[in-house]
């Protein structure tokens, strides 16, 4: 792992057969943040042309009325795939990847807090994929779109197993994109290099940093809800049959209330690379740093609040309805307040129209009417209007196509020369950028027209009604434009990666820190860092006559990066366990026929709830012990904490076994399925932990542990321990106390 670890040592590898072998195996085994980086980017690449050519088929279809060319059922499976994979195979991994490469170095780490973590994070993407693809040669493909609406997911509806793999494989990334944002949350509080406060981050580190909050909230919800369907179909639960006490409706909340936040888990990164390379070409600082940091932790907030406005259509009732109708006004502030801080910083600057510039300005043109379009979603009038019209899907792919991608093909010639050591050719730029803008318009804006003519979405195929036929014959040929266009782009990386001008260490005269080492850096980015006491320290070292203000004091407060791991890791728990109590205490208040919680014996869940509660205190003893170097009273209590904690599994064990004999199971009736659920989940919690502090026992036993580096970890892993506890409570008084004050 010695030398550069980028794009450049991939070109220099290849043309050496000697090399070959050893560069393969290095670069499969990397934990350096810059190479997983660049293989997050080579993922999303290699399924950006599989989604773009499931798109150029689904246009195709669509390009002249009445066509026959796919099967509908094809034409569906087609539309499931393609929306899955541009939105997690493609928009997500491009997005990490550049994040990971240029974070650290944007803040002065060495790598990311945790980069075995961090590589486990990107196997999870091309697994992920694989696992959503194999579908197609397991039985079928899913057909049930990105969104994967019940009761048309549950297997009366959709036997095949394409649905399963569609639920495993979004479960896989999802895991993979927590451990991500886990790693993101903690590299920025404690990885910070010498002065890098968190007053003094540059914008794109504190819009990715704050958008993994975003994440650690969304994500675990929407793995809840595919939980929920891996027990419906495999284990013959009723969380969304309604003919069997579900919900379809419960399913609709709980995919928008990830689905809504992840058009921002997108965006804001978005956000970032426009706000790092509208002020380099401007040759200006960004206008408001204050407004658009808290902008995006404003957005954060709203973004979490207002799913609903996707379920107008559902009739949720009118004081729904509003609620949502005020937070999706509410959010277009924040958002808005960006695009005037972009808009300002422009003004009055010494703009350099190179191409990283012009798909900056193509991203605010393109974000600004698309947020034209969606601010209308927030009248529920008008929503009922165009909700399931091609209006709608118009106004989704300028979200996702013209903020994301604009936005990454502008951050791809900013970075590359970071990256490689090279510029990308100027004049080949120009035609992705024309080829993508009048493509991309093509493709879209007409969309908006078609809906408001009455083209609905999520059709195979439509008659030939006059304005229809020559509107999607026109939406089609875009698609041809675009798809030039990233032909181009791909010929000008692989030209500039071999034959591209040397770029030198700066070639921008930029502010922030990856500018201030090698192109590409050393494998520990920084031989030094430059002195930090601004937002733009290589300005400052540039202008010693005139430097920027100074931002703060120079103090850096690093807390320990285990326990901040753990800490942002038990912040996405609260999500998941969240949502499945939520799901309890939904059907709880429509009860069923059938077995129900006042047949649970809560005198004996009592006993072996109090073993698990008195865990947490032989925890705290054994940490107390630890910290006064007393090894073997550590020991001890450790292993008090184990046994306490097995008890209360095997009790938890015993009141499923008397459960199964009374002839009560996970299918049996709602009551039953939820509970089994939440209380399963959290059981496989605590054979976790238990497993973990074996693993600390046997280290402890072997070795003078009390004196070792691993206590940072211990302690870690007693919060993990503290919160399993603390859910018990939310479950004991849900499950079975909340029953007897009925």
């Amino acid at each position: 792992m010695n030398g550069t670890t980028t794009i450049a040592e991939f070109r220099d590898a290849i043309l050496d057969p000697a090399k070959r072998a050893h560069y393969r195996l290095a670069w499969l085994s990397t934990v350096d943040h810059k190479r997983i980086g660049v293989l997050y980017m080579l993922t999303g690449l290699f399924f950006f042309i599989v989604g773009g050519v499931e798109a150029l088929f689904i246009r195709l279809q669509l390009a002249v009325p009445n066509n026959h060319l796919l099967h509908p059922d094809t034409f569906n499976k087609l539309f499931t795939l393609h929306g899955t994979t541009m939105i997690f195979l493609v928009a997500m991994p491009l997005l990490f990847g550049f994040v990971n490469y240029v974070l650290p170095l944007q803040i002065g780490a060495r790598d990311m807090a945790f980069p075995r973590l961090n590589a486990f994070g990107f196997w999870c993407q091309p697994f992920g994929g694989i696992l959503l693809h194999f579908s197609i040669l397991a039985g079928g493909a899913p057909a049930v779109g990105w969104f994967s609406y019940a009761p048309l997911s549950e297997t009366p509806y959709s036997s095949t197993p394409g649905i399963d793999y569609w639920a495993i494989a979004i479960f896989v990334l999802g895991l993979g994109t927590i451990s991500f944002a886990v790693n993101t949350i903690t590299t920025v509080i404690s990885c910070r290099g010498p002065g890098m406060t968190m007053r003094r981050l540059p914008l794109f580190t504190w819009m990715n940093f704050i958008n993994s909050f975003l994440i650690l909230i969304a994500l675990p919800v929407l793995n809840a809800g595919l939980a929920m369907i891996l027990i419906d179909r495999q284990l013959e639960g009723h969380f969304f049959l309604p003919f069997r006490g579900g919900s379809a409706v419960l399913w609709q909340h709980i995919f928008w209330a990830f689905g809504h936040p992840e058009v921002y888990i997108v965006v804001l990164p978005a956000f970032g690379m426009v706000s790092e390379i509208i002020p380099v070409f401007s040759r200006k600082p960004i206008f408001g740093y204050e407004f658009v940091a808290a902008s995006t932790v404003a957005i954060v907030v709203l973004s979490s609040l207002v799913w609903g406005h996707h379920m107008f259509t559902v009739g949720m009732g009118r004081p729904m309805d509003l609620f949502f109708i005020i937070t999706s006004m509410l959010i277009a502030i924040p958002t808005g307040v960006k695009v005037l801080n972009w808009s300002a910083t422009m003004f009055g600057g010494r703009i350099r129209f190179d191409v990283p510039m012009l798909f900056c300005i193509a991203f605010l043109i393109q974000f600004t009417f698309a947020g034209l379009t969606g601010i209308s979603h927030a009248s529920a009038a008008l929503d009922w209007q165009t909700k399931n019209s091609y209006f709608l899907v118009g106004h989704f792919h300028f979200v996702f196509v013209g903020a994301i991608v604009f936005a990454m093909l502008g951050a791809l010639p900013y970075w590359f020369p970071k990256m490689s050591g090279r510029m990308m050719s100027e004049s080949l730029g120009r035609w992705t950028f024309w080829l993508w803008v009048i493509g991309f318009n093509m493709t879209f804006i007409i969309q908006h027209v078609l809906g408001l003519y009455g083209m609905p979405r999520r059709i195979f195929t439509y008659p030939d009604i006059p304005g229809w036929g020559w509107m999607n014959m026109l939406s089609t040929i875009g698609v041809f434009f675009m798809s030039a266009g990233s032909l181009v782009l791909l010929w000008n990386v692989a030209h500039s990666l071999f034959r591209g001008r040397v770029a030198g260490d700066n070639p921008w005269n930029a502010w922030t820190l990856e500018w201030a080492t090698t192109s590409p850096p050393q494998h520990e980015n920084f031989v030094a860092l430059p002195p930090i006491h601004s937002r733009r320290p290589l300005w400052d070292v540039a202008n010693p006559d005139r430097p920027d203000p100074v931002v703060g004091d120079d103090q850096v407060v690093l807390p320990d990066h285990n326990k901040t791991g753990i800490l942002a890791f038990i912040f996405s728990e609260v999500g998941f366990f969240g949502t499945l109590i939520l799901a309890y205490l939904y059907f709880y208040a429509h009860p069923q026929a059938g077995p129900g919680p006042k047949g649970l014996d809560v005198p004996r869940t009592l006993i072996f709830s109090v073993c698990l509660f008195a865990s947490s205190f032989t925890f705290w003893r054994s940490e107390v012990a630890l910290t006064k170097q007393r090894r073997g009273s550590m020991l001890g209590w450790l292993g008090l904490t184990i046994a306490l904690g097995g008890v209360f599994l095997v009790g938890q064990v015993n009141e499923y076994w008397k459960l199964f004999q009374t002839g009560v199971d996970l299918s049996t009736n709602m009551f039953s399925t939820t509970f089994f659920t939440l209380t399963g989940f959290h059981g496989l919690h605590v054979l976790i932990g238990l497993i973990v502090l074996l693993i600390f026992l046997w280290v402890a036993w072997e070795g003078d542990f009390a004196s070792s580096r691993p206590g940072s970890a211990f302690k870690a892993a007693g919060y993990y321990w503290h919160f399993v506890d603390v859910v018990w409570v939310f479950v004991l008084l849900t499950v079975y106390i909340l029953p007897l004050m009925r």
